[in-house]
């Protein structure tokens, strides 16, 4: 699990890394400007690590299965090259999707106003700026969400709908507590994790537009999520937290 843990650390700290320096260095500098070149870069790595971040999250989730539902056999399943394989899958399974949408999104043609009414580069707010029909970019954006959101989440609670199913099995409270406490980092993970994408992502859909005060704080208050997030990953899977 703290295998899981720090290489989760490290994610988080990289998906911070792609939007807060550019940001605070907006808020000192007048010249608020970033290249065609540096927006779609910065897309693209936010599209990846949180995607690549969500299948870790199934990854972990599948370990808390085996380890409660399985423990005799935790080692067994759970060798080193398991563990290598999820974290290497997580990061390049969704690379060819994120390709694809990067591609569909910047070679619309733009035209007019270059002003993006966000505080770094994202999807929703650069299509506002194309000159052309983005319906094929919005049903991939759509599809591609569905897959790198919704299907590791249905995984996670897959997972859960297990372990809680053995909990509930067992005689003892005390011995449910303790299992319980095992599965409460990776749960504290996803709460701010989907928490955080919820916050940003479908209070964007309310009657808040791209250029409100209040859509900016909302992604102002995720990006620190994400930081406190990376921080306390960090603290939990230290090797003075593990004794």
């Amino acid at each position: 699990m703290y295998f899981f843990l720090k290489n989760l650390a490290f994610l988080e700290i990289f998906y911070t890394s792609v939007t807060l320096p550019k940001m605070l260095a907006n808020f000192v500098v007048q010249n608020k400007t970033i290249s065609f070149v540096g927006c779609a870069a910065q897309i693209y790595f936010i599209l990846f690590l949180g995607g690549t971040e969500c299948f870790l999250l199934a990854a972990m989730a599948y370990d808390r299965y085996v380890a409660i539902c399985n423990p005799l056999h935790y080692k067994l399943i759970m060798h080193k090259e398991l563990c290598l394989g999820l974290v290497t899958g997580s990061l390049t399974i969704n690379m060819p999707v994120d390709i694809g949408q990067i591609y569909l999104l910047f070679t619309l043609p733009y035209c007019g106003t270059r002003e993006i009414n966000n505080f770094f580069c994202d999807i929703p707010p650069v299509l506002e700026l194309a000159c052309a029909d983005t319906f094929a970019s919005e049903v991939y954006m759509v599809a591609a969400s569905a897959l790198i959101l919704i299907l590791p989440f249905c995984l996670i609670c897959a997972s859960y709908v297990k372990i809680i199913s053995v909990i509930l099995k067992m005689p003892s409270v005390e011995g449910q507590k303790k299992v319980f406490a095992t599965c409460s980092s990776h749960l504290i993970v996803v709460s701010l994790f989907y928490g955080s994408a919820t916050i940003v992502y479908v209070m964007s859909l309310l009657e808040f537009s791209t250029s409100s005060l209040e859509h900016v704080k909302v992604k102002f208050f995720s990006l620190i999520i994400h930081e406190i997030g990376a921080m306390f990953f960090l603290q939990i899977s230290s090797p003075q937290y593990n004794k």
